[in-house]
């Protein structure tokens, strides 16, 4: 183990993201083990990706693979070749203040045994294993090759016992069931009753959940009720996690939207609401809150030009709404165009003005319940 990878730990464990009962398990385990030769290095502060390459440079492989950064490790399901960052990626190891975070609301006990959707590099499920016993793990990975890859690493570490699943994690995987706990590493905006009626009542379900809004997710700790049929808990930490590949949020076609009618046809209004303190911070949980109280929409945020700021929202819905937003921060009001059955940019204003009213609450307040009626957000008083 690396001084730097030691260090990172204790680092975890002073900011409260990593328990005392989960310290040694991280230590043992560094990520280096589950990691292939090349991999790009996410520098999430800068949104650059950076190709390392074990053959060409090991210290600096070395050095990347014990940062808390998380490394892309597949772009295109396995389709895109050589160094150069690929279009979509689709497969990581995430990053351990992240992971370290979800393992400790995970709250396992010795003996539990864990669903984990979403396998990856299998660090994540060789950190379980370690601390609850191979036998006691299951892991599920849609990618057949990241699946086998994984296999490797965990009988590398001695943990073969764990049991690998290829195929589709939205449904769980009852053969193994009931679980303890289950955990999910892949952002969902959609929560399959599988997941809860393979959970025994009072579990729990650690899940990164997010809207089609905008990428940015929080993750969640749901505690399965007595009844089996719902489950419930507030939203612990934003996060930006790689979708369940059946849910990845597709970025709207502008000419499916702006033609030439609804363009004729817009209503022009002004707002003076600024991009800041909407949706313009990406790391803020105003996000998640208009994500969450104007449904079915995307936003897509182009590039400053002529010292405004076109964002645009998208009905993702049959009815083919849109709205447009010309942002600008030196002036009182900015334009907004809207078209469609919705008024897009009305919901949020809506919705923004709700948030505000109940002292904008944040994550600790703010909870989900999903049951067969679809998902139902709530605010602790």
């Amino acid at each position: 183990m690396s001084g730097q990878w030691r260090g990172m730990a204790a680092r975890l464990v002073a900011d409260g993201a990593l328990t005392a009962e989960w310290e040694p398990v991280f230590e043992g385990l560094p990520r280096a083990g589950f990691l292939p030769d090349l991999f790009w290095q996410h520098h999430v502060a800068t949104g650059e990706v950076e190709a390392v390459d074990r053959m060409r440079d090991p210290r600096r492989w070395r050095e990347a693979a014990d940062s808390v950064h998380p490394l892309v490790t597949q772009w295109d399901d396995g389709e895109h070749e050589g160094p150069g960052r690929g279009r979509v990626a689709s497969s990581s190891a995430s990053a351990p203040p992240v992971v370290a975070a979800m393992l400790r609301d995970l709250t396992v006990r010795s003996g539990q045994r864990v669903l984990e959707i979403g396998t990856g590099t299998g660090w994540n499920a060789a950190l379980l294993a370690s601390r609850l016993g191979a036998e006691n793990v299951t892991t599920v990975e849609v990618d057949t090759s990241v699946a086998a890859a994984a296999r490797g690493a965990l009988e590398r570490q001695g943990l073969g016992a764990v049991t690998v699943v290829c195929g589709d994690g939205f449904q769980g995987y009852p053969a193994r069931a009931p679980y303890d706990r289950i955990i999910v590493t892949c952002g969902v905006h959609t929560f399959p009753r599988a997941w809860w009626e393979q959970c025994r009542p009072g579990g729990v379900i650690v899940v990164p959940w997010g809207t089609r809004f905008t990428p940015t997710e929080a993750t969640v700790a749901l505690t399965v009720a007595e009844d089996g049929r719902s489950a419930s808990g507030t939203f612990k930490d934003l996060v930006q996690f790689m979708s369940l590949r059946a849910q990845r949020r597709a970025v709207p076609e502008y000419a499916d939207y702006v033609t030439t009618e609804s363009r004729d046809e817009a209503e022009r209004s002004a707002t003076t609401l600024t991009l800041a303190e909407t949706i313009g911070g990406e790391w803020d949980s105003s996000r998640l809150v208009l994500g969450l109280l104007v449904p079915d929409c995307t936003v897509v945020l182009d590039e400053p030009q002529e010292g405004q700021r076109p964002v645009w929202l998208c009905s993702v819905a049959d009815d083919r709404s849109w709205a447009c937003v010309l942002f600008r921060e030196d002036r009182q009001h900015s334009t907004v165009y809207q078209y469609g059955d919705r008024r897009l940019w009305d919901e949020v204003e809506a919705a923004y003005g709700w948030w505000r009213e109940q002292g904008r609450p944040g994550l600790g307040r703010l909870g989900l319940t999903v049951d067969d009626d679809g998902h139902h957000v709530w605010v602790e008083k």
